[in-house]
């Protein structure tokens, strides 16, 4: 093992620096430059020698443990992720030099370390090309529209290639810009800066300007009703500045590559018209919605400790005599947690790694899952669907049994696996499941080879379709696709191909392609369901909730919803989860779950019976009952409005600007919003409110509870006790 690691990328976070990289990782010529680099053990002292022709600079390095200051912002709070986060930047034995102004000479350099025994070690030889932004002619910017500004093209060149280029848009006082994929900050993302990479933000993100789900589009709508909108054509990092730097300007920057040697040319689709018309022209690129089937927009149950048969039945069981109907259970915990294939406890004779069949596996009366497929039966026959928690990693663990260790053999033997640029295989570099492996999807032999170890799972048990989590492991711009691509330009495609891997897999197993995904990108409109991720059960959360689910149906995403009342720490508060079940009932999917707590008392669960409890608000379970058949008469109205929004491309959950472009008021009402064609929400999102203020387009409306008539293009004030949120139908 060598003493020095340097990496000039680092581990490539997106949004901190690890202490073995250069930052900025493509250095400037003119600006400062940090250079880092770690050892294996403790060290006496540690240079860093920068070689330029007849010249020898030798800077001697400071040294630096801990993580970087950033990685205060990963942690989340709390939560059983939270320490993983955190622990996944640390690192000892850390060493930092500068150079205040990086001459625009190339130049190599590298480590000379003395340990304390007096050992001296050199590294080997790294490359330094120094990079300038250039206003030439260096590549070509392909847009078709007036907003362009052609002078403000500038290209971030060196002798390795043209790196990066920025641009700007012209931006008119009275226009608005929502877009940019799921964003939990604010509709309206004018006066912000925001990039577009695939990102797991364990909670807060809005806080952070992060996202689960990016898409390098956005439309610009001006308060007479007209849009523009445009994508730019990249699988790549894109960053922005929305009118923030320049009142009157969006400024773009694109990342070309680490190896764009040619005349690189940037293609922007645009598009003019309504909102409606801007979004379906972008879903004209990116892929289109499928219809679903109908018991999607029943309730989905969810529970992180659910992970013994007994106790997912229990559970149901209490459904039932409370009279609160559910249409969708969520199994995460089921599996052995090893390969993500077989349930716990199960016996069966370890393979090669080759698909098996239900007929390979018995279960023990006395284990967690007894009879899977009885389970499953039983709970058809009450009307409820079953879908089982899936990961895109394979666990490279010492103490993995031999099936698992022998379905990593063959994972790597069949050559569908993601490999760094050396060719050997990718080891997740992120704090869930470190070091694991990533199956390579980018090709329709890798989704096969993936997928056909769960096909029993379909076909045998009859399960009904994949949550897939995660998604967003893969970091590193070398890594290597069997499709062609680097890294740069494949990982923000990794959860596109992730659902649509699974959504196929049940298709042609003769069942709808339901997966229920919290990461995606570009494309991921044509591959299933979405939820906003991880979140506590705060008031902040469930308003941020609420601005995601609106901007993801802003980009395409037909089918989402959230973890009502938030997923981690205690139990919300009962004003809290009375509020967020209501809103949950008028979203595209009503679902709760909740955080694996080590099964410690008192229980997290989000069952409104366990809240009550928590509580003391035995009201909770009364309302709950009163929502869920509310949800249930809504059910033909949801699969009437979905068929409507595939023929026009407007999203179900939709910002009052596609319908009401022409009224400047609804802007100041970003978390009011349209569930189809005719009804209005308008959810309660504050505690202590016994009345809500909503906003009446022009038209005339009728209170969906009392019936009332009200003439529209005017504030309405509603009393709003705990079991009533404003809604409005179109009279």
């Amino acid at each position: 093992m060598s003493l020095i690691t340097h990496r000039p990328r680092g581990i490539e976070h997106p949004y901190a620096r690890s202490l073995d990289q250069l930052y900025p990782a493509i250095p400037i010529a003119g600006r400062p430059l940090s250079i880092g680099a770690t050892t294996s053990e403790p060290c006496r002292r540690m240079r860093c020698v920068v070689t330029w022709p007849g010249h020898e600079q030798v800077l001697d390095m400071s040294p630096v443990n801990g993580a970087d200051s950033d990685a205060a912002l990963l942690a989340g709070g709390d939560g059983h992720l939270a320490a993983a986060q955190q622990a996944a930047l640390d690192a000892d034995n850390g060493w930092q030099a500068s150079i205040p102004r990086l001459p625009d000479q190339d130049t190599t350099y590298h480590f000379e370390a003395v340990t304390l025994d007096g050992r001296t070690e050199t590294s080997s030889v790294f490359p330094l090309a120094p990079a300038h932004w250039s206003d030439g002619a260096v590549g070509r910017i392909d847009i078709d529209i007036d907003r362009f500004i052609p002078d403000s093209a500038s290209w971030l060149v060196s002798s390795a290639g043209t790196h990066r280029v920025k641009f700007a848009l012209r931006l008119e006082a009275d226009e608005h810009v929502v877009g940019f994929g799921e964003r939990y900050d604010q509709l309206d993302q004018r006066g912000l800066r925001l990039d577009s990479v695939v990102f797991e933000q364990y909670k807060a993100q809005g806080k952070h300007h992060r996202t689960y789900l990016p898409m390098p589009f956005a439309q610009v709508i001006d308060e007479g009703g007209r849009a523009w909108g445009f994508h730019i054509e990249t699988t790549r990092r894109t960053w922005y500045d929305v009118a923030d730097t320049l009142s009157d300007r969006i400024l773009v920057e694109v990342d070309l590559g680490s190896e764009a040697r040619t005349a690189p040319v940037v293609r922007v689709n645009t598009w003019r018209g309504t909102p409606g018309e801007v979004l379906s022209g972008f879903l004209d690129v990116a892929g289109r919605p499928v219809e679903m089937p109908e018991w999607v927009f029943g309730l989905w149950a969810s529970g992180n400790e659910w992970n013994t048969q007994s106790l997912v039945m229990e559970q149901m069981d209490r459904h039932r005599s409370e009279g609160i109907p559910v249409s969708v259970v969520v199994i995460e915990a089921w599996s052995d947690e090893e390969g993500f294939t077989i349930f716990r406890d199960a016996r069966y004779a370890p393979n090669q790694g080759q698909p098996h069949r239900g007929a390979d596996f018995t279960y023990p009366s006395d284990g967690a899952w007894p009879d899977p497929a009885g389970m499953i039966r039983e709970l058809h026959d009450r009307g409820i669907k079953v879908i089982l928690w899936q990961i895109p990693l394979h666990k490279t663990d010492d103490d993995l049994g031999p099936q698992a260790m022998a379905q990593g053999d063959a994972l790597i033997a069949s050559g569908h696996v993601v490999r760094e640029a050396d060719g050997t295989p990718y080891k997740n570099r992120g704090w869930w499941f470190p070091k694991a492996l990533m199956p390579d999807l980018s090709t329709e032999a890798g989704r096969q080879w993936w997928t056909e170890r769960r096909r029993y799972l379909v076909e045998d048990l009859d399960i009904d379709g994949f949550k897939t989590d995660g998604g967003e492991h893969a970091w590193g711009s070398d890594l290597r696709y069997e499709d062609g691509r680097r890294g740069d330009e494949g990982n923000n495609l990794y959860p596109v191909n992730y659902a649509r891997a699974y959504g196929d897999l049940l298709r042609s197993a003769g069942k709808p392609p339901v997966t229920f995904s919290r990461s995606g990108f570009t494309g991921s409109q044509a591959h299933g369901l979405y939820w906003a991720g991880d979140e506590d059960s705060t008031w902040e959360a469930f308003r941020s909730s609420i601005t995601a689910g609106i901007t993801a149906g802003a980009c395409g995403i037909l089918y989402w919803g959230w973890d009502l009342a938030g997923f981690s720490g205690p139990v919300p508060e009962a004003e809290l989860y009375a509020r967020a079940i209501a809103a949950a009932t008028f979203m595209p999917v009503m679902q709760y779950h909740s955080e694996f707590h080590h099964h410690e008392p008192p229980l997290r669960d989000r069952t409104p019976w366990n809240v009550a409890e928590q509580t003391g608000c035995g009201e909770l379970v009364d309302l709950a009952r009163h929502y869920t058949h509310i949800r249930e008469t809504l059910r033909p109205y949801l699969v009437d409005q979905v068929r409507r929004c595939l023929q026009t491309g407007k999203p179900l959950m939709r910002a009052m600007f596609f319908d009401h472009a022409d009224d400047p008021e609804i802007w100041g009402h970003p978390r009011q919003y349209m569930l189809g064609d005719e009804l209005l929400i308008n959810p309660v999102t504050a505690p202590g409110a016994t009345s809500w203020v909503t906003y009446l387009p022009e038209g005339m409306w009728e209170d969906y509870w009392s019936g009332e008539t009200i003439e529209g293009g005017r504030m309405i004030t509603r009393p709003v006790g705990w079991d009533v949120i404003p809604v409005y139908r179109r009279a």
